[in-house]
């Protein structure tokens, strides 16, 4: 009996901590959405008065366990009775990665003067005491939870091909840690750059004036950083994207490897060529990749938009 229980525990202990180390591995190979994803949440939630900043955070973050309540349980699914399912759908979140991040490239450098009309109408809007701030709240809210559905569905099917070959328990132990951690993670973080400047006015005023540099510091450092997570996000966005797309066809993840292998015989840097090449190959792969499939996009589009103009 003590040893069956003995032997039980160890079971036990052997999964949890295989799921530990494929958790790990899971997190590394979702960074890139998890940076967007961070990046995204708190810009949506930008805008709203700082009272009501943690409440519209709390609220997204309630939605986002939601998303993951209806996403994990589907991947499981597919996971179970469709696994050959598994490679496609990792390919199609790894294209949209890349077409999310041209698109917003596109977006920003193409097409910055309706950025810029866009932003300008918005700040009229919050400027305006006739605006209805609730139902702003709420669109915010909404918007944020449905840029929070894209990205967890991409968290979750990126972490289930990592684990794609574990067994069933496994799986369901590594999808839900990343689940839990990923939206806590998240949301705590975008809790805390929500009110980042907040935090730098209230030491600002303080009569310490250690406290007052920290927190004019802190209100320098605010926008920075969310300039930073976005433009880090977007580049790991094309590298995650780009590795998900090249791993999924074996001659040309084998390629890579061939020229990982090929820069490490390099005198003196041969160690960082090897670690940059592979992921120097993602980048450049993730972009044309993202600019293939906006292309296609934007082509489907506007055939779209003749065939309702002929209709008319």
């Amino acid at each position: 009996m003590a040893s069956s229980l003995l032997a039980l525990l160890d079971d036990i202990a052997t999964i949890l901590d295989d799921v530990a180390v494929m958790s790990k591995v899971a997190a590394k190979k979702t960074a890139g959405v998890l940076g967007d994803d961070l990046a995204l949440n708190a810009q949506q939630v930008s805008g709203v008065k700082p009272d009501r900043e943690l409440p519209v955070v709390w609220a997204v973050a309630k939605g986002s366990f939601v998303n993951k309540a209806i996403l994990v349980p589907a991947a499981l699914a597919i996971s179970a009775f469709a696994p050959w399912a598994v490679t496609p759908l990792l390919m199609l979140g790894g294209a949209f990665l890349c077409y999310e991040g041209f698109e917003k490239l596109s977006h920003k450098y193409l097409h910055s003067d309706e950025a810029a009309a866009h932003e300008a109408e918005l700040a009229a809007a919050l400027a305006d005491g006739s605006v209805d701030m609730v139902a702003l709240e709420k669109d915010k809210i909404k918007g944020a939870i449905r840029t929070d559905f894209i990205l967890s569905a991409e968290i979750i099917v990126i972490s289930l091909g990592t684990v794609a070959a574990a067994t069933f328990s496994e799986r369901v132990l590594v999808l839900t840690t990343i689940a839990l951690v990923m939206t806590v993670g998240v949301y705590g973080l975008v809790a805390g750059i929500v009110k980042l400047d907040d935090a730098g006015l209230y030491l600002s005023k303080r009569a310490n004036g250690a406290a007052r540099r920290f927190g004019d510091f802190l209100l320098w450092m605010a926008p920075k950083l969310m300039k930073t997570l976005s433009v880090v996000g977007t580049a790991a966005m094309f590298m995650v994207g780009g590795s998900i797309l090249l791993h999924g066809v074996h001659a040309l993840a084998v390629i890579v490897e061939g020229w990982a292998a090929a820069s490490a015989t390099v005198p003196v840097i041969g160690g960082v060529l090897k670690f940059l090449t592979p992921t120097l190959v993602d980048l450049v792969a993730g972009l044309i990749a993202g600019g293939v499939v906006l292309f296609v996009v934007t082509m489907v589009q506007k055939m779209f938009k003749k065939d309702k103009v002929v209709a008319h």
